[in-house]
Order: structure tokens, then sequence, then C-alpha cells
């Protein structure tokens, strides 16, 4: 990606608002040199990755980066014999705890979606625990060592500890017996030693080693005779103290030098991981989905949103290049957002192309382009003394050298600055080159001639920014198919124009040109519906799509459960036969052994016979077991909700909470399980009747026990949907009308996954966050049907 079109698109500062979510110094010089993949594969593949890393953080919350430090210098001082500080050792430790922390955090169930990608890197990681267990006993701060680092560290500072004791009593003494001879009634330290401050005339009463002196001379700090040897003792306690030190320190430190490949491809991978999970955080942030590649370089970014515009003002539009079209022309009124739709095209692009998710709706797809040029905004230079128009065609000269197959060019106000008939020439020259070349186009205009070379061209597409002259404003939205309408005498007569003098201007105007506007109206009219019934169906397929794709997960989760349910059963039945079978067996040979000491021979026969018969028995009931259970009773062919019915597949009663659809299927209450099973498979219950709804079976509780709210922090996005799911139905069954959810403010990502559920919940009518006194942000309120 050549960095004047990363600059001019701003890719830039997308970059520095991803490096926000990056922990460690590996991860923030991983960002800074992001840039687009040259294949398909590559790119394909970071994306998987980021997508992944969004999916985790929403169901497991953030990673356990907590600690994380980039340690390459001090691993690589300790493999050279170097002994490191505390504060180093206390970073290694911290690193080697996050390696361990984020295999635990990656773990799943059998049951559970995988990760592959993760999962691959995270099992790279190797914790190292004696190493990490040394530190964490050892260090407890930057500069401090523990007592429990060693025992004889313990001991000596122990020892410390009590002669500084014994000092401190006997100085004390002293103060008090020479008080009259001291500048001040107190001890001070003078290199480590207990002194005391003596005035200068009276340092002979006073018998002992003078330390040092004040400035002025008038005080002498003297050590008496009487704790010279306490506190050689403490010296020499403290110099053992240091020594000690500096054997744990080395000690540690060459344990590191020996882990030293471990301990750098942890840092590396820990860094390439703050690196995927930063891109995931940023993703989430902006609600980024992953668009599909195009080899065809043909993209459709449905809803697609400019990243660096705040979300609530920025305007969502449907931006695409068909296959077969090579070039789009917008046209429009200024500030109507032809630059940043042009902008948004290039930026999304070089996002998804660099691994990162783009603001767009799921289905949307983007081109396989090898390089990305942009000409965009007036880059005059006053000390070159170039014009706009000479400013923009040397850009437009640079990208004709370089633009080959594969590209895309993106023009702002391409032939603008010069005169309109030989600046839209112009226009057509450059935009005839590149097709030439086979790279793709996307430009804006105000020349008309360029509008109709579109339509007069096959592979050539126009676009207009929309405008509503009701308003006169902008909406900011692009209508692909139809180009720009001008607008200016319906805008002159809202601003108060007579008339009269509309009409004669008219007058000058073409009656051709007069039913071209026209028709660019109404197809305006016509396109502004069509597009809106379109992106409405899209809506409903996409989350058609999420609701079976949910529901098949969740079906098979059950079966997986159910199989597994079934595995133990007969496992557990094969115990039990082959048991009795040994048990049998004990009792018959106990008999043969009664038979010898006396039983007639007829009894024998008997015997046998018996044996034969039991044995027969067990072996039919073990070929039995691996069988499934033939399903007895009657079908079920009255449905009522809230009846208690019988389901063999699970082997046990479920209760009915919907009549059959359109597929033949009902959804049942499985304990704590609602699923979806065909209604052919359900049966009557032997000896029970159906019961009288009693109020739906009572499908309503007693309102007295349902909370009006429930308090969802805390818990992680799964379990808190989990437990909104389970609080909703039982709201629904007690008759309430209106539920409070509390999630928090926090990331916002519990919201969203809470959101996301009740979009889709069947007992939701609509939902709103709540305002001021409610809760604000930091609640979601639910009314029920």
């Amino acid at each position: 990606m050549n960095s004047k079109a990363s600059r001019v698109l701003e890719f830039n500062k997308v970059l520095e608002e991803l490096k926000k979510y990056s922990k460690t110094v590996g991860g923030r010089r991983l960002i800074e040199n992001l840039k687009p993949y040259k294949t398909e594969y590559e790119a394909l593949s970071v994306l998987n990755e980021t997508k992944e890393a969004l999916e985790i953080i929403t169901s497991k919350g953030a990673p356990p980066f907590e600690g994380l430090h980039d340690v390459r210098e001090s691993i690589l001082r300790a493999s050279k014999g170097g002994v490191l500080t505390p504060g180093e050792l206390m970073h290694i430790g911290g690193m080697l705890r996050c390696a361990r922390n984020f295999k635990d955090y990656v773990y799943r169930k059998e049951e559970e979606k995988s990760y592959e990608k993760i999962e691959d890197l995270v099992s790279i990681l190797k914790p190292i625990a004696n190493l990490e267990k040394g530190i964490e006993n050892a260090i407890i701060g930057e500069d401090e060592i523990s007592d429990k680092a060693s025992t004889t560290l313990y001991k000596i500072r122990r020892e410390l500890k009590e002669r500084n004791y014994s000092v401190r009593d006997k100085i004390n003494y002293f103060v008090k017996k020479t008080s009259e001879y001291l500048q001040d009634s107190l001890y001070t330290m003078r290199g480590d030693r207990y002194v005391l401050p003596v005035r200068a005339e009276f340092k002979s009463k006073v018998p002992g080693i003078v330390h040092d002196q004040s400035s002025t001379g008038a005080t002498v700090f003297i050590e008496p005779m009487e704790i010279v040897n306490l506190n050689n003792e403490i010296k020499e306690l403290t110099l053992k103290e240091k020594a000690e030190i500096n054997k744990i320190l080395t000690n540690l430190s060459n344990e590191v030098g020996l882990n030293k490949g471990i301990c750098n491809t942890n840092n590396k991978i820990l860094g390439i991981l703050d690196f995927i999970f930063a891109r995931g955080a940023y993703s989430s942030d902006i609600d980024g989905t992953m668009p599909k590649i195009n080899k065809d370089r043909s993209f459709n970014l449905i809803s697609a949103r400019h990243p660096l515009i705040d979300k609530k003002e920025v305007v969502a539009s449907d931006i695409y290049l068909q296959k077969g079209i090579n070039a789009l022309m917008i046209t429009g009124p200024n500030t109507g957002g032809k630059t940043v739709t042009l902008k948004t095209i290039g930026l999304l692009h070089i996002m998804a192309l660099s691994g990162l998710l783009i603001p767009v709706m799921e289905g949307s797809s983007i081109g396989m382009f090898d390089e990305i040029f942009a000409d965009i905004g007036d880059e005059q230079s006053i000390e070159q003394s170039l014009s706009t128009f000479s400013s923009h065609m040397t850009n437009i000269v640079k990208i004709l050298e370089e633009a080959s197959e594969g590209a895309l060019v993106l023009f702002d106000e391409l032939g603008a600055g010069t005169d309109p008939v030989e600046g839209a020439a112009l226009a057509v020259g450059i935009v005839e080159e590149l097709k030439a070349r086979r790279v793709k186009i996307a430009l804006t205009t105000h020349y008309s001639e360029l509008k109709g070379y579109a339509l007069e061209t096959e592979d050539v597409q126009n676009a207009s920014v929309e405008f509503d002259v009701k308003t006169l404003k902008p909406t900011y939205r692009l209508i692909i198919g139809i180009p720009g309408k001008s607008n200016a005498f319906e805008i002159s007569r809202r601003l108060g124009l007579e008339e009269r003098i509309i009409d004669k201007a008219k007058q000058f105007v073409s009656e051709d040109n007069m039913k071209f506007e026209e028709l660019i109206s109404e197809l305006q009219e016509k396109s502004i519906k069509a597009q809106k019934d379109a992106r409405d169906a899209e809506y409903m397929r996409n989350e058609a799509a999420l609701l079976k794709k949910k529901y098949e997960e969740k079906l098979k989760r059950v079966e997986v459960v159910r199989d597994k349910t079934y595995d133990e059963a007969r496992v557990k039945a094969k115990e039990i036969i082959r048991e009795a079978k040994e048990e049998a067996d004990e009792i018959l040979k106990a008999m043969r052994e009664l038979e010898k000491m006396g039983i007639s021979g007829g009894g024998r026969n008997r015997l046998e016979e018996e044996r034969k018969k039991l044995k027969d028995s067990l072996e039919k009931k073990e070929k039995g077991i691996n069988k499934k259970e033939e399903e007895k009773g009657e079908k079920v062919k009255d449905f009522k909700l809230g009846m208690e019915v019988y389901l063999p597949s699970l082997n046990q009663n479920v209760i009915l909470l919907s009549q059959p659809d359109s597929k033949g299927e009902v959804q049942v209450e499985a304990g704590i399980m609602k699923i979806s099973v065909k209604a052919k498979d359900l049966r009557m219950i032997e000896g029970k009747k159906v019961k009288k709804e009693k109020k739906k079976r009572e499908l309503k509780l007693n309102i007295a026990s349902v909370e009006t709210s429930v308090d969802l922090r805390g818990l992680d996005s799964e379990e808190a949907c989990y437990k909104a799911d389970k609080y909703l139905d039982d709201a629904y069954r007690g008759n309430l009308g209106e539920v409070t959810i509390v999630h928090g403010k926090g990331t916002g990502v519990l919201r969203k996954a809470i959101n996301d559920m009740l979009k889709r919940h069947p007992h939701v009518k609509e939902y709103r966050l709540g305002v001021y006194g409610e809760g604000g942000d930091g609640v979601t309120v639910v009314t029920l049907k």
C-alpha cells in the first residue's frame, strides 16, 4: 500500500485508535507495521483471527493481559549471565503468569465452539510453573525481596531486626543519660550507624567514635563505645542480607537464562495475541463484521459507515460495484457526502485487507485489490506555485505511472479547476486509459457531460448522493444507478426566488435537458423505495439466517448431551449385567459344591436348567442395551399449551409450549431447556389425561413470585443471556407487562449481547434503553407480549 493513499484515506488514524486497545509494546509495534496483505489467503486468515478474538471477547470477557510487559531485553541479559533486578524478574513472572492464564482463558469443553487459529497460537505457550512460583515467592515489589525468598534470608532479617531493637534500646538509654550534652534529645544515623548529636564543647563528656560534624561545627555525631559492637553486628548482617539477595536474584536470573527459548517464545506469542485481541476489541467498538473477498474485484458494502465519524452522527449507505462494472461515477451537490463516500470505499478496503473487521452489515463483500491509489482533497502548494488543477494533475500523473491491473483508483472531482469542457474531456480520457488497464475506478464530479458518458458506456455506472429539497439538506445516502439532479430551480423557489424569474430562466434550458432532469427525479424516488425494500429484505434474511444458525447450534448441543447420556447409561447397564452374571456364576458354583456334598443327580439337572435360563435372560437384556428403546404410547393428536407429554428421545416428560409450525415442529420445555422437536415424536403419557389448561397449565405463574427486574452485572455474555432468557420466561408466565434488565454500562459488550438476544426472543414485544431515573444506559426496559 502506497503511503500517500494510506495518509489521504486516514488509515493512520485508524491505527492510532487501534493502539488504544493494545496492552503491550510488542502489540503496539505490530499495529504500527500493519498494512494490507497481498494475497486473499493471508487476508482471510487474519480476518478469521480477528473474528475469533471478537467472539471470544463477547462470550468470555476481556483476555488476561494484566501484568504483561515486553521482557525481551531482560531475557537477553539473563541469557548472557547478567543478574536481573527485582523489577525485571517481576515482569518476567507476570509474563509467565499471563501465559498460564491464557491457556485457561481459551480452554473449552467438548460441546463448545472451537477457535482454531487462536487455539493454535495458545497451544504454543508453555508455562514454567517452577520459575513463575519462584519469582512470585521471592519478589514482592519493583525493589523489594520477600523474607520467604530463602530460609537464610529469613534468618538474617530476623537477627537484623533483633539487633536493631537492641541497639535502639541502648541508644535511647544514652539519649536520656547524656541529654544535657546533646544538641537535641534524640539519636540519628550516620553511615548506617546509630549516633548521638553532641554539642561540640561537650564531646569529651561522651566517649565514643566521632563519625561526622555539622556544617557550622557546633554539633559532632558520636557513636557511644557501648554500642560499637552492636553496630558492627548490624553492619555484618546487612552485608550478609545483600549477599543473600544477590544470590537469590542470581539463581532466578540463571533460571530465566536456562529457559530463554521458552520465555522468548511466550513473550512473542503473547505480543501477537495482544495484537489480535486489540483488533477484536476495536472491531467490537465499531460494530465490525467480516466481509467476503471477491477475486473479480467487485464489492458490496451494505450499510457501510466511516469508522472515524461518530457513530451517533454517521449515516450508513449501501455502496457497491457490480461484476462487469469498472467505474462508478458519483455526482451530487457540494457537502452532500461524495468525498466521504470515496474515503469510505478506500478506507474499508484497506482495513479489511489488513485483517480488521469493518463497520458494515453481514453479507458485505470487498474486492481483492493489489494496490489502492487516491487523489482526494485540495493539496494546492503555494510554495511550489501550483494551482488546484496543477496539484491534482501532478498526483494523477503519478497514479497513471503506477496503476495497473488489480488496482483501485479513487478520484475526487476529476478534471476540476479548469475549463469545464476541457476538464470533462480530460476526465473521460483518464477513465478510458485506466479501464483499458483493467483498473477499477470510483470518482466524483460536477460535470453533466460525465453523467451522459456513464449512461452511454456499458461498464460505467452513475451514482448520486441524495438531496432533500424540502429541508434543503443532503441525506448523505448514495443512490447507485442514477446521476445527480441539480435541483437548482427547486432550491431557488424554496429560498424565495420569484416564480416569474424561474420561468424565464427555464426558457434558456433546452426541453431535452428539462425532461432529463424530470426523469432523474422520478428515477430517484423509485430507486429510494427499491433500496429501502431491498435493505429491509436483506435485514430480514440475515435475521432468519442468524436464528437458523442459533437453533442448529442449540440442537447440536442437545444431541451431544443426549448421546452422551445414552452412552453413560449403556456403560452403566453393561456393568450391572456383568456383575449379575458373576454373582449368578458364584451362586451356581456354590450349589455344585453343595451337590457334591449330597444333593441328588436330578437336582443337578434342574440347577443347570435354571442356570441356562438365567444366562439366556441376561444375554438377551445385554443385546437390547445397544438398541434404542421402542417408542411406546399413543401419538399426540390434540396439542394444547401446557400439556405434559412424553419425549422418547430424551426418555423424559416435557411441557408443550407452542402449536406445531409449518415444519411440523413444536417447542417444548425439558427441565431448564427449551428445545424444538418433531410433533410426531411426542407420545401421550399412559394413565394421564390432558390437563384442562388450568390457565395454560398455569403457564402463568403467581405474579407476586416474579421480580420486576434482573441484575446481570458481573456475568459473562453467555451466562447473562441464559439467565435473562430464563427470567423472561418466568416474567411472561407471571403476566408482567414490563420488566427491567440491569446490565451496567462498562464496555457495552454485555449490553450488546443482551440486545441481540432480545431481538429474537419470542416473549419480547419491544425494548429500549433506560432513561434518567431508570438507570440510563446501564439498563434495558423490556415490554412483554
